[in-house]
């Protein structure tokens, strides 16, 4: 019973180093795009 628990632990470790290593070398950022769109403001 013990190494089961010792296997879930180092697999649970080595999950968040992973998570964490993606979190920070993963391509996150969004994809930019300009745009332009008229606009009709109505002063009086």
């Amino acid at each position: 019973m013990g190494r089961l628990v010792m296997a879930l632990i180092v697999l649970a470790l080595i999950g968040t180093a992973g998570l964490a290593g993606y979190a920070y070398l993963g391509d996150l950022s969004p994809a930019q795009a300009e745009v332009k769109v008229p606009v009709t403001l109505h002063a009086d």
